[in-house]
């Protein structure tokens, strides 16, 4: 099969495995960062807002998520409101909408690749496809995650700063407004963006001192960027402001009949700039070891690894050859060195592109807590130093399995029975009642990824669902709360229901409740509570590969 029929698959792939949808669950945050905040906001949903989006210590900027997951839902919200679609709203819709959007913004990568390959002098399709078939293309690119709009803001940044024609003569840039706007706007998406935008923004600035040829030009084009960064953080600080305190237009205008002055001042005072709050709690080290302390190589020795396989590995071995090569050339040529924007200009693309990889993972790395989706944005570099000499051609087959291996765990299995069960919940909470009175539902999952509330599809005015969020708390806190609430189980049309994974159902035997129901939603692989290797190379291996909907007997009896 060629390239482009390869890549086409690949693309078609990508849309259509969005569209299935995916059942996998990567991180929390890829529905706590922005769905379910906007579908509390904009559909008056039953949600939980995280501590990033509390006003009292606001650390996310709320302009990315209305701008993706808030504009999705206006729309279903709209359509439904004229009666287009009658039932748009739903559990598939809620999950589907926003990660559509993320996976038409995916090709950016794409177009990004198009733009940068005959500059980086890597071959254009081997290129798109090593792109197109990476799991992390298709399974974290596809998912609302604050570093996927990291990864395609740094996309855009790269292909903004290659500015020089393919024969090597440099073109006068033209571009630093926006650049300015894209670099402000990553800092407010994430302030690790500066960490991937540190050598792009070196690069450019060694671009315009080499092709201008006056001071006073070169001064032009940072002021530009300065000034569309200032507006760009000016745009981001009033709209977090507005959202987060509770200054409203109205309020403003009225201050001393809408003097300019006073308004100005009263925004000053609620003034809420989230990157700062950001950078002041992840800075604390006692702040990070609630989220997970890892070793400071974590990202260079395992999440590399697992993200992108053998290419990390061949990354590796040619940045080390660079490095000796450099410091060789250092030591013997030492009159001759032209400092560190020279070399970025002068050098040729592949070690350049090892910097564009190197230099953020090496900043990400001072930090303790390193979690494999940082790295995400560093894929763009990679293929297009992978596909530069046919370094990735021998290890085709290699990748191919990794791939296949990474989009099944990571796309299917990993916590792959939580979303299903909600769909399924959502269902069984909107099916006909038999009677005119409410049925109240109470939901506890235990030692699952927290629930997405919001995939329910509970109005916040609906008082008879209750979700129980026991994370993974230890078996006497669980069976005491599964028992509390089965002492509790009075109503006539009271449903309890526990979910749980297979690997700890046991659990519920020694609690002293019963069950009538029994639901198994396969697959459901739970890293934190891992199947025992003795179990699955048995005949009951599917049980400890299940998600189990347990439904409280209202008739107990001791077990």
């Amino acid at each position: 099969m060629g390239a482009r029929a390869l890549w086409a698959l690949l693309a078609a792939l990508r849309a259509g495995w969005c569209l299935l949808p995916q059942s996998g669950y990567l991180h929390p945050d890829e529905f706590f960062q922005a769905p379910e905040v906007m579908a509390g906001d904009i559909l008056n949903l039953q949600v939980f807002y995280p501590w990033e989006f509390l006003s009292s210590f606001p650390c996310r900027t709320v302009v990315f998520p209305l701008m993706t997951s808030g504009v999705t839902y206006w729309a279903v919200k709209s359509l439904q409101q004229l009666d287009i679609c009658s039932s748009c709203i739903n559990s598939y819709t809620l999950l589907v909408s926003p990660r559509l959007l993320f996976t038409i913004f995916s090709f950016m990568l794409d177009y990004s690749v198009y733009r940068l390959a005959p500059f980086w002098e890597a071959d254009l399709w081997k290129a798109l496809v090593l792109l197109a078939g990476s799991y992390v293309t298709l399974v974290f690119y596809m998912r609302t995650f604050t570093n996927t709009l990291e990864g395609l803001l740094f996309a855009l940044l790269m292909v903004l700063v290659s500015s020089r024609k393919s024969n090597g003569s440099s073109v006068e840039p033209t571009s630093s407004p926006l650049i300015g706007v894209i670099t402000t706007a990553g800092f407010f998406n994430r302030p690790t963006f500066l960490a991937f935008a540190l050598m792009p923004l070196l690069y450019w600035a060694g671009l315009i001192v080499d092709s201008q040829r006056s001071i006073k030009s070169v001064i032009n084009h940072f002021l530009k960027l300065i000034l569309c960064a200032c507006f760009t953080a000016i745009v981001f600080i009033t709209a977090d402001t507005f959202y987060f305190t509770s200054v409203s237009l109205d309020n403003l205008l009225s201050i001393n009949k809408g003097s300019l002055f006073d308004v100005i001042v009263q925004l000053h005072k609620k003034m809420v700039v989230t990157p700062f709050n950001f950078l002041s709690y992840n800075l604390n080290p006692h702040n990070l070891a609630l989220h997970g302390s890892h070793p400071r190589v974590t990202h260079f020795t395992v999440n590399g690894i697992m993200l992108f396989g053998i290419l990390h590995v061949l990354a590796t071995v040619a940045g080390f050859k660079m490095l000796k090569k450099y410091v060789q050339q250092f030591i013997r040529v030492k009159s001759c060195y032209h400092g560190l924007s020279g070399l970025l200009v002068h050098s040729e693309g592949n070690p350049t592109l090892l910097l564009f990889y190197f230099v953020p993972l090496a900043f990400l790395s001072l930090f303790s807590h390193q979690e494999p989706r940082f790295l995400i944005p560093l894929i763009l570099p990679l293929v297009l130093f992978s596909a530069s000499q046919d370094r990735a051609v021998k290890w085709k087959h290699l990748i191919i399995i990794f791939n296949l291996l990474g989009a099944f765990l990571f796309g299917c299995l990993h916590q792959g029975g939580l979303i299903p069960c909600l769909f399924h919940l959502e269902q069984l909470i909107h099916s006909p009642a038999p009677s005119n009175h409410p049925r109240h539902y109470t939901l506890l999952f235990a030692h699952t990824y927290m629930p997405p509330r919001f995939l329910l599809n509970i109005k916040k005015t609906d008082v008879h669902v209750q979700v129980i969020d026991m994370a993974g708390s230890g078996e006497e806190t669980l069976c005491q709360t599964i028992e509390q609430q089965a002492s509790n189980f009075t109503c006539s049309d009271c449903h309890i229901f526990v979910i749980i994974p297979g690997t700890v159902r046991a659990t519920t035997a020694k609690c002293g409740v019963s069950f009538k129901n029994e639901t198994v939603i396969f697959p459901h692989l739970s890293m934190e509570d891992p199947p025992q290797m003795s179990i699955l190379s048995s005949g009951n291996w599917r049980s400890q590969l299940g998600l189990y909907i347990l439904q409280l007997d209202r008739d107990q009896h001791s077990l």
